[in-house]
């Protein structure tokens, strides 16, 4: 906290920081959103109205562990023989624009799984 002047010359404690928005999320509340259905911190802040700083802070308080930043590829959901043969028969490029990645993507995706 630091300390100063109001105009009337009074000292008063300054708060730094944003201000706190919103109600503190429940342990439970958060257990559902945030480990249950997988919602990002700022998804769970807009649902419960109150700010991601809020939310980041109660899920510190509550030990709930945060997730890794690192996102896992979409392309694991697709059955990996099934993509191969695909690839083989369409090519890297018609393939990777099928399925939305770029082809360079694709290829290094097969090579680390073995493949291609």
């Amino acid at each position: 906290m630091l300390r100063g002047n109001n105009r009337s010359g009074n000292m008063i404690e300054l708060k730094r920081g944003r201000p706190v928005t919103g109600k503190t999320p429940s342990k439970r509340v958060l257990l559902r959103l945030y480990a249950e259905e997988g919602k990002s911190i700022r998804e769970i802040g807009e649902t419960l109205n109150c700010s991601k700083d809020m939310v980041a802070r109660a899920l510190k308080a509550y030990d709930i562990e945060a997730r890794t930043r690192v996102r896992k590829s979409g392309l694991f959901k697709y059955d990996q023989e099934a993509l191969k043969a695909t690839v083989r028969a369409k090519g890297v490029r018609a393939t990777a624009l099928e399925i939305g990645v770029n082809a360079s993507t694709l290829s290094r995706f097969l090579r680390s799984k073995g493949g291609n």
